[in-house]
């Protein structure tokens, strides 16, 4: 065994490619609000395959501005999954609506649109599935609910740039929004790309787009067609909205850029790892592997495992031992302090609660060696045996 060996769970893997275009953006003269940013909007929008993209400050303020723009309010509620990272929720707490959590589908660990039906009431304005680990929710059961309730729909897809699912024949990627209003993205550096910090939204609805661009930049605008005064001159700008300082730079937006560009081979490496695991760990009667619905190619963010009988945290701590930044993804929301004071309790989703009492996540990223991988994997093996003893 390799001594002191340290592999994370997830890592960024910056090119002189990178570098280079950084680099460009810092000599051009923009640092923001320059061509940068709508060069990498139109590049993201165009792989996605959807009409517009803003790009903004943070997958979290990506959510927030999308809760806003579909209108969210208080007196409102909006349905989201449990199994998520804690921005998922709060956007809707920040429009003012109040979280309704739906359970998860206890194979893919996405929201179960079942769930979804039932947790439908008059109050509900909107849903914000999310596409957990990179596999894509059901996206047309969930366009269906939404459009017999008339709500609005948020793909948190802050897990699945570069993922895809099959209907009706055809193959639709992750923000192309094929079956919702809006989608959302993370550039965060554990992510498929990175700009440091950053996120983005993509619609095909032009007021969407619109509004969206006003409450990423303090709601002021110089578009006369939204201004009140007319032909005041060149200087003048209206405040139209309460919008918010959420603005990305030029040359976060090279970074992202030169990243999307190997975007693909990213994903595919990440696959090719999955596969080695899968094939690995399938005689490993302890563990549950992920489960990929057919018609449906995951961009696997996140390659987690549950233990069917071994003691979670004897294993979280056996495999840090080894050298593993193992991570668990997600303790459910409901449960933290802030939500409890919300009145939210457990027993609330017993699939998202059972879930989380098994699962740990393994080390996946495109820039693992095939020897890194074949470490994990012993170390995985090993320790399953030695606890199993």
């Amino acid at each position: 065994m390799v001594k002191d060996r340290k592999i994370p769970y997830a890592t960024q893997w910056i090119s002189a490619g990178d570098v280079a275009a950084v680099s460009g953006a810092l000599k051009s003269g923009w640092l923001t609000q320059g061509p940068g940013v709508r060069e990498f909007e139109e590049k993201a929008a165009g792989y996605c395959g959807a009409k517009y993209a803003v790009a903004v400050s943070s997958g979290t303020a990506a959510l927030h501005i999308a809760a806003l723009a579909a209108g969210f309010k208080a007196g409102d509620e909006v349905i989201t999954s449990p199994i998520t990272f804690a921005a998922s929720a709060n956007c809707i707490l920040y429009s003012g609506a109040k979280p309704v959590f739906a359970d998860i589908d206890k194979r893919t660990y996405c929201i179960d649109p079942l769930k979804i039906k039932s947790a439908i009431t008059r109050k509900t304005r909107g849903i914000i599935p999310v596409h957990f680990g990179g596999h894509p929710c059901e996206m047309p059961k969930v366009q269906k609910l939404a459009r017999e309730n008339g709500l609005k729909v948020i793909e948190d897809a802050a897990h699945a740039i570069g993922a895809t699912y099959g209907y009706r024949g055809r193959e639709f990627k992750v923000g192309s929004c094929a079956h919702s209003d809006m989608t959302v993205f993370s550039f965060h550096p554990v992510k498929h790309i990175t700009s440091g910090e950053g996120g983005m939204v993509t619609t095909n609805d032009e007021g969407l787009y619109r509004k969206l661009l006003l409450l990423r930049s303090h709601g002021i605008t110089r578009d006369a067609s939204l201004m009140e005064k007319k032909g005041e001159g060149p200087w003048y700008y209206e405040m139209v909205e309460l919008g918010y300082n959420y603005r990305v730079s030029d040359f976060q937006c090279a970074l992202a850029s030169s990243q999307l560009d190997r975007l693909d081979g990213f994903v595919r490496r990440r696959r090719e790892i999955v596969e080695m695991y899968n094939s690995s760990f399938r005689d490993t009667k302890e563990l549950v592997t992920p489960y990929e619905k057919p018609g449906s190619q995951s961009s696997y963010h996140l390659y987690v495992v549950q233990l069917r009988s071994i003691d979670r945290k004897k294993a979280f701590e056996a495999l840090s031992a080894r050298g593993l930044g193992v991570n668990v993804h997600y303790i459910p929301v409901y449960t933290m302090p802030y939500y409890r004071k919300l009145g939210f309790k457990m027993g609330l989703c017993p699939a998202a609660e059972g879930y989380y009492k098994k699962a740990i996540t393994l080390p996946l990223y495109p820039k693992m060696s095939d020897e890194d991988v074949e470490y994990v994997i012993r170390a995985v093996k090993d320790t399953m045996d030695a606890l199993k003893a």
